[in-house]
């Protein structure tokens, strides 16, 4: 059996490392495709180094572009590739346009397709993510996902239930096996005392110029409750530079982390402030509350189990406050995020056991 691993953006790779582990266990045929989506080497190639994942055997180098330009860019690279290694299975990862184009591809080659975490819905359709959730899972022959609303979300979109497989969440699994090698990086050790992470790039929180003077709002009000630790993400840099919201002394603004230097960071801070789906899982497993500067989310467990709460950009300050003084009562993390995801997932597309244990 030959399986096809398609990657290419940062959230994609803790997703994947448990999944290709689970299933070089099992000895099974594996290609590993980046598609090059994330170029930069925090967001990408240090990720394979820290998570443990091979080298990928092929690297498309697509680079940015707009959403069209990108998806259309990965098709046309990731064709030849899979009629080459004709895979018996194609597994793709997450929302992002690497996975929608692997999707398209390789359904209309007619080779088999898994989506892992798949049945995430905002039910916004204003959001590119979104768009690329509904495409995959409605062509998908095999979706895996990481609780059980996930699951009824597909079935409410009329997918036969043999199609669908509640596994748990394979990137809990990346966090679960490396959190003792967590590190704090020099400068936010240097901090003292509590601290915030801020982490955002959705469009609709930094690319226009409105948005962005709000945001510089909210940071310098949320540095004068507490230190703001800012990764900035390469495609938001230059909106926030041009309102002079990395020039605030209380805003230790940072390039992009390593998987292990940002899990540390994100497991030391008193709150973290996000617009990232993935953040959103972490910090429930971590404990640590989070803050979400977006008016919906796909990952509504993450609420459900205390740690979460939605935000607008006015609300984020005295969320804080109202943190810092009346801490929220946090239940746990959700079912089966447990660390065994990758092994339910291996297990089912071998054929070895039931993938729902």
């Amino acid at each position: 059996m030959k399986v096809l691993h398609v990657t290419g953006a940062r959230p994609n790779f803790p997703k994947m490392a448990p999944v290709e582990k689970a299933l070089r266990i099992r000895d099974v045929d594996q290609v590993l495709v980046h598609t090059g989506q994330h170029f930069d080497r925090n967001l990408s190639s240090m990720f394979f180094e820290q998570l443990q994942i091979p080298e990928p055997d092929i690297n498309l180098g697509v680079g940015g572009g707009s959403h069209a330009e990108q998806t259309s860019k990965i098709m046309s690279a990731i064709e030849p590739v899979m009629a080459n290694e004709t895979p018996d299975l194609v597994m793709v990862y997450g929302d992002v346009n690497s996975t929608v184009a692997a999707t398209l591809v390789a359904v209309k080659m007619g080779l088999r397709v898994a989506h892992v975490e798949a049945g995430l819905r905002s039910n916004d359709r204003s959001m590119p993510e979104e768009i690329n959730r509904l495409v995959v899972d409605s062509i998908a022959d095999v979706l895996f996902t990481t609780s059980k609303d996930a699951s009824e979300n597909l079935g409410h979109e009329g997918i036969p239930a043999e199609k669908i497989h509640f596994v748990g969440n394979p990137m809990i699994d990346s966090l679960l096996s490396h959190r003792k090698s967590f590190e704090t990086p020099d400068y936010v050790s240097a901090i003292k005392g509590p601290y915030s992470l801020v982490t955002l790039h959705r469009p609709a929180n930094v690319d226009r110029p409105e948005d962005a003077y709000e945001l510089g709002r909210m940071l310098s009000g949320l540095a004068e409750v507490l230190p703001v630790v800012f990764p900035v993400h390469p495609r938001s840099r230059e909106s926030l530079a041009a309102h002079g919201i990395l020039d605030n002394p209380n805003i230790l603004v940072t390039e992009p982390m390593g998987y292990l230097e940002f899990m540390g960071t994100m497991a030391g801070a008193r709150v973290v402030v996000t617009d990232s789906g993935g953040v959103q899982e972490e910090t429930t497993v971590l404990g640590v509350p989070c803050l979400t500067v977006r008016p919906n989310t796909e990952r509504p467990v993450t609420i459900w189990a205390g740690t979460n709460q939605l935000v607008e950009r006015s609300a984020v300050v005295d969320s804080v406050r109202s943190e810092l003084s009346s801490p929220r009562t946090i239940l746990g993390p959700p079912e089966l995020w447990d660390g065994n995801a990758g092994d339910r997932i291996a297990a089912h597309v071998v054929g070895d056991g039931d993938a729902s244990r």
